[in-house]
Formats: C-alpha cells, structure tokens, sequence
C-alpha cells in the first residue's frame, strides 16, 4: 500500500509539537518603527531585519506610492514585458554601490541562490560551503546536483582540504558574508584567497552585509577590501537593512549575461512590482547617504554587548546586529522569549533544526530605530528572564 503523504506530513508535525519545535504563525496588525502589535498587545521588537530603520521610512512610502500611480504588478517576467525603467534604475545603482560591472533582480534571495547554482553548477560539479550557510546556498547546491561538501563553520584549513579531494573538478566555494543565525562575519580574505589558488570560483551571500558594513554600507566584500575579481558571484537581498523585498547577484557582464540565459528562478518568474523597485532605489540612496544609521547602529551594538558582560548573559561572538544569545535547551529558549513577551519585549527563540541541537538560542537583533534606552530595558529584561547557571 502507497504511503498517504498527508499522513505523514501530520505525522511529522505531531513529532514536532511532542519535541516542543513547531513553529507557529502570529500576525502583527500594527507596526511603529520597532513598536509592533501582536495578539492585543504593544511589543518592542528585537527580532526584526530591518538594521537601518528604514522600512517604514516616508521617503521610501512616497517613491512606492508616486510609482504605483503607474500601476502595481510587473505583469509579466522581465524577459517578456516585466522589465520597467525602475529595475534598471535599481539595477544601476546597487551594481555601482557594490563596485560590479552590472547587477540583475530576483524576486527573493531564496530564489536568487537557487538561480545561480542551477546556472553555474553541473553535476561532475562540486560545491563547498560553510556548514552553517543559509539554507538557500545548501539547497541550490543540492538541486543543481553537484557534490556538496560542507566544512566546519568558519575553518579555511577544512575548505582547502576539501576542495583538494577534487582537484579536477570545476568547483563553486560560496559562503555567507554575516552568518544570519550567529551573526559573525565570515573570513572572507582567507577564503579569497584559497579561491585564487584553487582556481575555484568563489561566492558571498551577503543578505546581512549589506547597508551595515562598509564606510556607505556596501557590505562584507568591500568592506574586506576585496573586488569583482576577488568575489566574481555576489549576492544581497533588499529586504533586511533596505527594509524593502528582493534580492540581486551582481558580477560581471559575463556573469549577468549568463544569469540571463540559464538562471530558471528568473527567466521564469514574474518582475517584482516596479512600484517595490522605486522604493528600494530610494532606500539604496538613503543607505549611502545617512551613514549616521551605521554609526548609531553600531553604538548601540556595542552597548548591548557591554552590558550583556556586565550582567554575564551569555552571548555569542559577533560584530553585528545579530546578537544571539545562546541558551542550548529548546525549552528554555521558548520559556525566555515568552518571559519577555510578558514585559513587552519581542525576540523569538531559535531552535532545531535551524540551529544545531544543544545551540537553541534568543536571535537578538538591534536597528538604528531602536533607542538607547530600549536597549538598556531589554538588558534588564534578560537578566530577569534567562535561568541562573551556566548554559
């Protein structure tokens, strides 16, 4: 008898709900900067991707609104009609910002990653990668069929070894620039250079780089002082320190060129709505501009973490607006996040299988919106909700 795949599936989620790791939906119905409101109540918010602040920005408002006058949907993939004045503007200007050749839209940066893997890789191809990359970089390697091979996070030593193991093959290093679960950055200058003398073509993810490093937030590579030719496959999102949605890869000619051919999460996909682009212009100008947002943000980092050691919460090594504080239990993670739901204060727990077992954690992350008192609060408020003892 065939198995029933509903069956299993609720199978599946029954086991989860036992093992105290089901994931649940909540809808904000209000949001104020990092004020949100949630089942009734009013939140502050340390959980959210928008570093900048600019989300709800009214610059980035008035560019959506003026631009949807035009009408809202692409109506079409940008091969066939989709492709509008605002994507190439936008195209423009975030291949100048990360100093590429050109740049070219995807709808997410889930479908950027799989896009780009399925047009470089085949599968005689090998693809090595850090093991605590995004789930995105660790699925397009698996759907191009290429052989992944996965080193312990952050060791260069590890990568070498295993790029040695197949020196014949073509072969793709990719990593996260800023690790989204850790929060650290990864050490691309040695990677680089392991690239150039392997002659394997390397490649950054850098969803959490962008906007936040960099002297005008061009992101980890530049800010490494590494170039195209250094890292020939760079990819970003706009959803997070922009504060809109979409992503870009941006590279060479060449590289866009062949995106453009064989990329199947772009050619078949419909344009992100132009009015999206507009705005994402908008908040790529302010980005550059506004270098107060980094260096604010950057204070408040270093204020958490100053006070976090002074009130021994344990707290993960990391530079950037993530800040994880890792509580191991699952069950812990979960009692600590409701505990400080209970004082108004909104951080998720993060538990398995996105993070490791045992590595059940608070992903804690700061915005140039938040203030310096806000910060100081939730200090407090964790040093009343995390258990006493060592994790």
């Amino acid at each position: 008898m065939r198995t029933d795949l509903l069956h299993r599936l609720a199978l599946h989620t029954q086991q989860r709900e036992q093992a105290g790791l089901r994931r649940r939906l909540h809808t904000i119905t209000h949001a104020d900067g990092m004020w949100v409101e949630r089942d009734g109540r009013r939140l502050l918010s340390f959980c959210s991707n928008d570093y900048l602040g600019l989300a709800q920005h009214p610059t980035l408002i008035d560019a959506l609104k003026h631009a949807a006058d035009d009408g809202v949907g692409s109506g079409s993939a940008h091969l066939i009609s989709g492709h509008r004045t605002a994507h190439a503007a936008l195209e423009e200007a975030l291949a100048a910002w990360t100093g590429r050749e050109r740049a070219l839209l995807f709808s997410t940066g889930y479908m950027a990653n799989l896009g780009v893997m399925q047009a470089l890789l085949q599968r005689d191809d090998v693809c090595v990668q850090d093991k605590l990359n995004h789930a995105c970089l660790i699925d397009g390697a698996q759907l191009a069929g290429a052989e992944l091979k996965r080193y312990p996070h952050a060791d260069v030593d590890a990568a070498a070894r295993q790029l040695a193991m197949r020196p014949d093959a073509a072969a793709l290093l990719a990593t996260d620039g800023v690790f989204s679960m850790d929060g650290d950055i990864a050490p691309l200058q040695e990677l680089a250079a392991l690239c150039r003398r392997e002659s394997a073509t390397f490649m950054v993810d850098d969803a959490h780089g962008l906007g936040v490093l960099g002297e005008r937030g061009e992101g980890s590579v530049l800010d490494a002082g590494l170039s195209q030719d250094d890292v020939p496959v760079l990819m970003a999102t706009l959803g997070k320190a922009l504060g809109c949605s979409g992503a870009f890869v941006a590279g060479s000619a060449a590289l866009i060129d062949g995106l453009v051919q064989s990329a199947r999460t772009y050619i078949y996909t419909t344009a992100m709505p132009p009015a999206l682009a507009a705005a994402t212009l908008a908040a790529v100008r302010l980005a550059q501009a506004e270098g107060w947002r980094r260096d604010r943000l950057h204070a408040l980092i270093a204020r958490f973490r100053t006070g976090a050691a002074q009130r021994g919460l344990p707290l993960m090594p990391s530079p950037t607006a993530i800040q994880p504080l890792l509580l191991g239990d699952a069950t812990t993670a979960l009692e600590v996040s409701e505990a400080l739901e209970r004082e108004g204060f909104l951080v998720t727990a993060i538990r398995p299988p996105t993070v490791p077992q045992g590595k059940a954690r608070l992903r804690i992350t700061l915005s140039a919106a938040h203030e310096k008192g806000d910060v100081d609060r939730l200090l407090d408020a964790l040093s009343r909700a995390i258990p006493a003892g060592p994790v």
